[in-house]
């Protein structure tokens, strides 16, 4: 018999949707290695590059390795094929070349959080003009809600984080939070998966973008708590985030591959 679903509270449509989501969202995961390049390259495309800044690793099988994109590469040249696998301190167990110096501050992070497996480091433009002004970002759209009480701020820029007292200051202002606007330097999210991590990476530079503009035109206007809240668990759910992802990903490959 069919429910009614027009007398049903709001709470009881969520809870419903969200059990639905879990078994009608359906996307192809891809092995660690790939979602990583995969992770670099929606990144190009959705404008974070910048130059041969930004950093991209996630966890590997095997305890205290990570992989990560080469340095002297793009983001948009990344393919599994020249992934690098390296360990903490950042000597190459695979592949050719060497990884990025400032990849240090990623080691830092995966010591103090265990829950974390994935981590995206970027310069992205709008991000970084926000983080030129020293002010947090402001989460005020049902859009970027995802990072609604997820997002910390580091207010002063320690200089270039290649040593071990960057990696210190990075991983103690992130604590919980998913995600961290680093003055005068960029954005880093610290995800549950490489899903998460590009998904979020990517609406990061979004609601800078948004804050931006709103900041130019006016006031920008507080989001009930409890609804931004509310707002967060509603879209930040793995079903979603897998099936986000995988768009971002077909988008992505339509950019950098038109024809």
């Amino acid at each position: 018999m069919a429910v009614d679903t027009m007398r049903l509270g709001k709470s009881e449509i969520v809870n419903s949707a969200l059990k639905n989501m879990e078994t009608s969202l359906r996307a192809e995961k891809m092995s660690t290695r790939d979602a990583v390049a995969q992770t670099c390259r929606t990144l190009f495309a959705f404008g974070h590059d910048s130059g041969l800044s930004g950093q991209i690793t996630a966890r590997a099988e095997q305890p205290g390795t990570y992989w990560t994109q080469r340095l002297g590469l793009g983001f948009d040249e990344i393919t599994t094929e020249n992934m690098l696998l390296i360990d903490e301190d950042l000597n190459v167990l695979q592949g050719e070349g060497m990884a990025n110096p400032a990849n240090r501050f990623h080691s830092w992070l995966y010591r103090s959080r265990p829950d974390v497996q994935c981590i995206v480091h970027s310069h992205a433009p709008h991000v970084s003009a926000l983080s030129m002004l020293e002010v947090p970002l402001e989460i005020a759209h049902m859009d970027t809600c995802v990072l609604y009480g997820q997002c910390a701020f580091l207010e002063k820029w320690p200089g270039i984080p290649v040593g071990n007292e960057e990696g210190e200051l990075i991983s103690t202002a992130l604590a919980d939070k998913k995600a961290i606007l680093l003055a005068h330097h960029g954005l880093l999210v610290a995800g549950a998966s490489v899903e998460e991590a590009c998904v979020i990476g990517v609406m990061f530079e979004r609601a800078a973008r948004l804050q931006l503009m709103a900041m130019a035109a006016g006031t920008i206007q507080p989001i009930a708590p409890e609804l931004g809240h509310e707002a967060q668990r509603w879209v930040n759910t793995p079903r979603r985030t897998d099936a986000t992802f995988a768009y971002y990903a077909r988008r992505a490959e339509k950019i950098l591959h038109p024809f």
